[in-house]
């Protein structure tokens, strides 16, 4: 015997509902999961970046008597010629320029979790780029070159396209404890957004990755880093002085930090 249609069992209003809410508890604990293991895969890019790109500081150093390469920051405009410089352009300068020849594929420098900051958003004369949304296609990196490693040439180096008025040529065997040295980072590390220390706060901060940042150290060898403590503790001026470490001589030799650590002066 077959039953008519309306004499069919179905689904219960009640059952239906039962099984939306298994459905959302579920999603609940899947996708952070899910985001989690998107965010690993980053991280995991973001330290192959950095390996890669602390073997192209070696090179560079072997070819140039162990002299580490020009120092330019945040370079998107040329104060010589008054012209726009950001990545890609003829007038634009940056150390990720001179370490091309030793890694060829210029996305070496990219973060997969470069998601830029405030201060791209101003003009180029004011080391901004107007309509761009990484600092990777701003300034041509998404790393930060530790200024106090790398060579200063007066009126030739710049940052934020102001040139420097002093030269200091740093060479590998002027470094105290290179293997803690840290030459390169992360833009953006997590606890700049809490701690005003570091200077990103209020302007200029954005968060990428959520637990720490990819770092070059001057021996060659890279790392993720996941804590504060471990980056104030890294080596960050010529003579062995330490990130977190106050600068004892900050009234005479322009420390502006507030509290004036080497961070403020060599990173």
């Amino acid at each position: 015997m077959v039953l008519p249609i309306y004499l069919k069992k179905a689904f219960t209003l009640i059952e239906l509902l039962v099984v939306i809410a298994i459905i959302a508890v579920l999603a609940a604990i899947l996708f952070p999961v899910f985001a989690q293991a998107r965010e690993q895969a980053r991280q995991a890019v973001c330290t192959s970046n950095v390996r890669q790109l602390s073997m192209a500081v070696q090179m560079y150093l072997q070819d140039y008597d162990e002299t580490f390469p020009i120092f330019y920051a945040y370079n998107t405009w040329d104060p010589i010629h008054n012209v726009p410089a950001p990545s890609g352009t003829p007038a634009h300068k940056g150390v990720e320029v001179e370490l091309m020849p030793y890694v060829k594929n210029h996305l070496i420098f990219k973060c997969p979790d470069d998601q830029g900051g405030p201060s791209l958003y101003t003009t180029y004369q004011n080391d901004g780029c107007p309509n761009t949304n990484t600092y990777f296609d701003c300034y041509g990196s998404s790393y930060r070159f530790d200024h106090g490693i790398f060579t200063t040439i007066a009126n030739e180096s710049s940052q934020d396209n102001i040139l420097y008025t002093t030269t200091q040529v740093v060479t590998l065997a002027s470094l105290a404890l290179p293997a803690e040295t840290r030459l390169m980072r992360d833009e953006m590390m997590p606890w700049f957004g809490t701690n005003p220390s570091y200077g990103y706060i209020p302007g200029y901060f954005q968060q990428w990755h959520p637990r720490g940042g990819g770092i070059v150290f001057a021996d060659g060898h890279g790392k993720f880093i996941v804590s504060s403590a471990a980056f104030d503790n890294e080596v960050v001026c010529p003579g062995g002085e330490r990130s977190g470490q106050l600068d004892p001589n900050a009234a005479t030799d322009g420390n502006p930090g507030n509290p004036p650590t080497y961070y403020w002066l060599c990173d």
